[in-house]
C-alpha cells in the first residue's frame, strides 16, 4: 500500500517471498474455482486434494521466512521510523502457521462432504471460499496499517458467511449464515468508523506511526481519538465473540457444516485476537489505560458466561456436542484475552502468553471437532449422548477425544493445556490483576465439570446392545482419520515438548 506522507519518498518494494504464503493460497483458490468448470462430477475429489496440496505448500513457504524479519510495501521517510504495510516477523509466522494448519485440517474434514454423488456441499464453491478465507486470515497478522488490516479481516470474513450457509435447502444453515452475516457486518461498520476517527486524529494509517502520533494529538482531537480507539476495539471484540458480542456463536456453529464450525472456532477466533493484539499493543500503547481495563472486564465476562452456558449444555445430554464446543470456545476466548489485558499493565511481553495458549487451543479444539465429525458420520445429530460408549466401539477415538478434552480442561496427561493455563494465570498475576487471576481459577474449576462429564461418558457402557458399536465401526474415511491423527500428534508433541509453544510466552514478539 502506498501512502502520501509529507517529506517521504514513495517506494513500491515487493518482497515476494515474504508475501508468498497468503499469495499462494489465494492463487490456488482461483485455480480450484476455474478447474471446477472442467472437472467432471466423478472427479470432483481432485479439487479437494488440490486445495490440500496448496495449503501444505503455503505452510512449507513459512520455513525460509524464519531466518529474519522481512517487511515490504514500505514508506521511506527522512525520519528514523520506517513504516511498512506488510511485516513477516515471528508473530506473523506463528499466526500464519496456525491459520494455514487450521485450514488444512478443515480441508481434510471437508473432503468427504464435497465428493461424488453423496456430497453435501458444492465442491468448487466450497474450496474456493475456504481458501479465500484462509488467504485473508493469513494476510491479517502481517498487516501493519489499518487499511490492510480491515481489508484482510473482510477477505477472511466474507467467504465465511457463504461457507456457513452453503448447505442448500437447509433452513438452519441459512439462519446461521444470516445471523453471522448481520453481526459481522455490524462489527465491520464499527471497526471502519473507529479507524476513520483514528486516521482523522493522527493523519496516518500505519500502526507504528499511529502509536507515535496518538500521544501528541491536539486537545481538540482528543475526544475523536479516544472514540476511535474504543470503536476499533469494539469491532474486533465482535470478531472474537467476546461477551456481550457472542450471541451469534452457538446458533452459527450448530447451523454451519461441521468442518466450517471447526474452522470458525479456531481460525475465525485467531483472526479476531490477532487484530486486537495489533491495534492495542502496536497502534494504541499510549491508550493502555483505556483498553487495558476494558479487555480485563471483557475477559472476565467472557470466560464466566461461556463456562456457565457450557455447563448447562452437558447437563442435558440431548444437546448438540457442537453447541457445547461453541460455548467452550467462548470461554476459551476469555482466557485468550487475559494476557492482552495484562499487556496494558506490564508490557507487550505478555502477548506471547496468548500466542502460546492459541497454539494449544487450536490443536486440541480442532481435534475435538474432528472426533465429533467422526461420530457424526453415523449419528448426524452429533449429540453429547451419542458419544456414550465410544470406547467400546473405537478405543483409539475415545482415548484421543479424552486427551483433547483434558487439554481443554488443563489436566494431565494434557501437559500443554495445563502449562498454557498456568502461563495465562501468571500473566494476570504479574500484571497486578489478582482479581482476574482468581476469577480465572474459579472458571477453570467450572470448566472441569463439563469437560470431565463428557470424558466420563466416553467410557461408560453403551445404552442398548449395539448403540456404542454403531458409532464408529464404520465409516471412518482416510481424510477424517488423518485429521484426527494430525491433531492428536500435535497435542502429544506439544505436551511432550511444551517449550515449542511456551517459549513465546517469555519473549517479546514485536
Amino acid at each position: 500500500m502506498l501512502q502520501l506522507a509529507q517529506g517521504a519518498d514513495l517506494v513500491q518494494s515487493v518482497d515476494w517471498l515474504a508475501i508468498a504464503p497468503p499469495t499462494l493460497t489465494a492463487l490456488v483458490a482461483l485455480v480450484v474455482l476455474v478447474a471446477d468448470l472442467f472437472v467432471p462430477e466423478a472427479r470432483k475429489r481432485l479439487l479437494g486434494w488440490t486445495a490440500i496440496a496448496g495449503l501444505a505448500a503455503a505452510l512449507a513457504l513459512l520455513a525460509p521466512l524464519r531466518a529474519a524479519d522481512r517487511s515490504t510495501f514500505c514508506l521511506t521517510a527522512a525520519t528514523e521510523l520506517r513504516a511498512c504495510s506488510y511485516t513477516a516477523d515471528t508473530f506473523t509466522l506463528v499466526i500464519q502457521f496456525l491459520v494455514l494448519a487450521g485450514a488444512l485440517v478443515t480441508a481434510l474434514l471437508s473432503l468427504d462432504d464435497t465428493d461424488g454423488a453423496r456430497r453435501k456441499l458444492p465442491a468448487g464453491e466450497y474450496w474456493f471460499l475456504l481458501l479465500s478465507s484462509a488467504a485473508g486470515a493469513a494476510l491479517l497478522p502481517a498487516s501493519r496499517d489499518l487499511a490492510t488490516l480491515v481489508v484482510a479481516l473482510e477477505v477472511a470474513s466474507l467467504p465465511a458467511f457463504a461457507l456457513v450457509g452453503l448447505r442448500r435447502g437447509d433452513r438452519l444453515s441459512g439462519e446461521a449464515a444470516l445471523k453471522f452475516f448481520l453481526s459481522s457486518v455490524t462489527a465491520t461498520a464499527v471497526t471502519l468508523l473507529g479507524a476513520s476517527f483514528v486516521y482523522a486524529a493522527t493523519g496516518t494509517l500505519h500502526l507504528t506511526e499511529i502509536a507515535q502520533r496518538l500521544g501528541d494529538v491536539p486537545g481538540q482531537l482528543q475526544t475523536l481519538a479516544q472514540a476511535g480507539v474504543v470503536l476499533t476495539l469494539v469491532g474486533f471484540a465482535f470478531k472474537t465473540a467476546a461477551v456481550p458480542f457472542h450471541f451469534w456463536v452457538p446458533d452459527t456453529y450448530v447451523g454451519a457444516p461441521l468442518p466450517v464450525a471447526a474452522y470458525l472456532s479456531v481460525v475465525g477466533k485467531v483472526v479476531g485476537f490477532t487484530g486486537i493484539i495489533l491495534v492495542t499493543v502496536v497502534a494504541f500503547p499510549s491508550y493502555a489505560d483505556v483498553w487495558g481495563p476494558a479487555l480485563a472486564a471483557l475477559a472476565a465476562l467472557t470466560m464466566t458466561i461461556g463456562n456457565v452456558a457450557a455447563l448447562r449444555q452437558v447437563a442435558t445430554r440431548a444437546w448438540s456436542a457442537v453447541r457445547l464446543l461453541a460455548w467452550s470456545s467462548v470461554a476459551q476466548a476469555g482466557y485468550l484475552l487475559v494476557p492482552i489485558a495484562a499487556a496494558a499493565y506490564s508490557g507487550d511481553d505478555q502477548i506471547g502468553s496468548t500466542v502460546a495458549y492459541a497454539l494449544m487451543y487450536a490443536a486440541v479444539n480442532l481435534g475435538a471437532f474432528a472426533v465429533v465429525a467422526l461420530v457424526a458420520r453415523t449419528r448426524p445429530e452429533a449429540r453429547i449422548s451419542d458419544h456414550r460408549g465410544l470406547y467400546a466401539a473405537s478405543p483409539a477415538a475415545a482415548l484421543v477425544m479424552a486427551f483433547f478434552l483434558l487439554n481443554l480442561a488443563g489436566l494431565p496427561p494434557g501437559i500443554i493445556g495445563l502449562f498454557a493455563k498456568v502461563t495465562v494465570f501468571s500473566a494476570a498475576v504479574d500484571a497486578g490483576l489478582g482479581w482476574l487471576a482468581v476469577l480465572m481459577g474459579l472458571n477453570v474449576v467450572i470448566g472441569l465439570a463439563y469437560y470431565l462429564r463428557w470424558t466420563a461418558l466416553l467410557f461408560r457402557g453403551p445404552e442398548g446392545v449395539t448403540e456404542g458399536v454403531a458409532v464408529v465401526r464404520m465409516r471412518a474415511t482416510v481424510p477424517v482419520t488423518l485429521a484426527v491423527a494430525l491433531t492428536a500428534a500435535a497435542g502429544v508433541v506439544l505436551s511432550g515438548w511444551p517449550q515449542f509453544a511456551l517459549r513465546y510466552a517469555s519473549n517479546s514478539l514485536f
